[in-house]
């Protein structure tokens, strides 16, 4: 799952990648770039918590290898031909693309880490280094080949969605109720209220992860007066500082409560951030690396949070933490650019100093929520159990594995008698 994520993730970060070729190649403007990086993100903001409600009535396995390739298709596609409408058409069916895979993706992950902080920061981090690698990917591809070799950046697609259903298939996480992952029933209250102001902190979050993103690779190059590669070494330095911040959260939280963990996050952030915008030189590679930890520290953390704030909509949950991470944001970017255009692009950037600050005053009145409370139910023969049943089953300790007929994975004795004196 890990795996998996990584190879959708890096359309994420490819699409900022892409913006410096795009005014390079095709002279477009900081707005006319930064709109690629909105269509992108603005239908995947709108339709993520879609997805996560379907996901609370139906299981739907079956959209992580297709939404992967849907992904990965629409960013090959988005440097064939020069016709700006066709790239802003295509970058969004990617967004639509990654929009779809991820409250599933989350939900499936949870479950193979059967609640652990610790193992979701894993889930996370393949994120973070899809992320990562977007830069040197797209750098590779469209640097050497310029942009009508983007088509080869379809490969990692093709991977992600046959790494999806090996996962799906080791998980034995058909629609129809899989034994691995139905059986009990969480008894715990949506809180709204708090679910609500963590969904804040992630909008300010995300505002100044995608605004850094999109334009980070271009203001470095004007405040270190390097070439390409200055900009890509940030771009790359701004993801693989989240791929270790993402498994020092998930470290932090056993130790902490992981509100503290997030609290302490978004203050640090507000002091990197500003150093990003202020400290000139290459000191500035330092300050970029230091945001990176700050913005994904609390990543996985936000998922599991906003899993146990809304017990009852794990698939809702998902779709809005892990989902307006990274796309909302995109939505504030055109505003940069529109004001890099007319002022400086340091000018635009410094409004994102202050967002890490309004996100800790939005976590203050957080409290730890409880995990779930569940009670053993024997699965009902013949029926679905809803999503958000399983999917909270997996914050308790793992239950043993069911009794299964290798041949024909059906069954060998009634669920009860499979059960060990552990509970399971």
């Amino acid at each position: 799952m890990s795996l998996g994520h990584a190879c959708v993730d890096v359309y994420q970060g490819a699409v900022a990648a892409l913006v410096p070729f795009f005014v390079a190649e095709r002279a477009y403007s900081y707005a006319a770039a930064s709109g690629i990086v909105l269509a992108a993100s603005l239908l995947s903001s709108v339709v993520q918590p879609l997805f996560g409600a379907l996901t609370d009535k139906w299981a739907m396995p079956w959209l992580l290898p297709v939404s992967t390739l849907v992904g990965g298709t629409g960013v090959a596609l988005s440097g064939v031909g020069g016709s700006y409408a066709l790239t802003l058409a295509v970058v969004a069916v990617s967004g639509i693309g990654v929009a779809a895979y991820h409250p599933e993706a989350a939900r499936v992950a949870r479950v193979a880490s059967r609640g652990s902080h610790t193992a979701m920061g894993w889930f996370s981090l393949g994120g973070n280094i899809g992320f990562a690698t977007a830069p040197l990917l797209v750098a590779a591809v469209v640097a050497t080949g310029g942009l009508g070799a983007s088509l080869l950046l379809v490969v990692p697609a093709l991977a992600g969605a046959v790494l999806c259903a090996a996962a799906l298939r080791a998980l034995r996480t058909p629609g129809d109720a899989s034994a691995a992952t139905r059986g009990r029933v969480a008894a715990g209250r949506d809180d709204w209220p708090s679910f609500l102001r963590l969904s804040g902190a992630v909008v300010c979050r995300s505002i100044v992860f995608v605004g850094l993103s999109a334009f980070i690779a271009l203001y470095v190059r004007e405040r270190t007066h390097g070439g390409e590669f200055a900009g890509t070494a940030a771009l790359f330095v701004l993801y693989l500082g989240g791929a270790v911040g993402t498994v020092a959260g998930g470290r932090l939280a056993t130790r902490h409560s992981r509100v503290t963990v997030v609290r302490w996050s978004y203050a640090l952030s507000v002091l990197a951030v500003a150093g990003v915008v202020l400290v000139p030189g290459p000191l500035l590679y330092l300050f970029v690396a230091l945001t990176s930890a700050g913005l994904y520290v609390p990543f996985s953390l936000h998922i599991t949070l906003g899993q146990d704030y809304l017990p009852g909509r794990v698939g809702t949950a998902s779709g809005v933490t892990l989902g307006l991470t990274v796309s909302v944001g995109g939505i504030a970017s055109p505003l940069i650019g529109a004001l890099a255009d007319t002022t400086s692009l340091q000018l635009a950037l410094a409004p994102l100093i202050a967002l890490p600050a309004v996100g800790w005053l939005l976590l203050r009145p957080l409290r730890e929520p409880a995990m779930p409370d569940a009670r053993p139910v024997p699965p009902p023969t013949g029926s679905p159990v809803p999503p958000s049943t399983r999917i909270n089953a997996a914050a308790e300790p793992a239950p043993e594995p069911p009794c299964y007929d290798p041949p024909t994975r059906a069954h060998s004795a009634p669920a009860a008698d499979c059960r060990s004196d552990k509970g399971g």
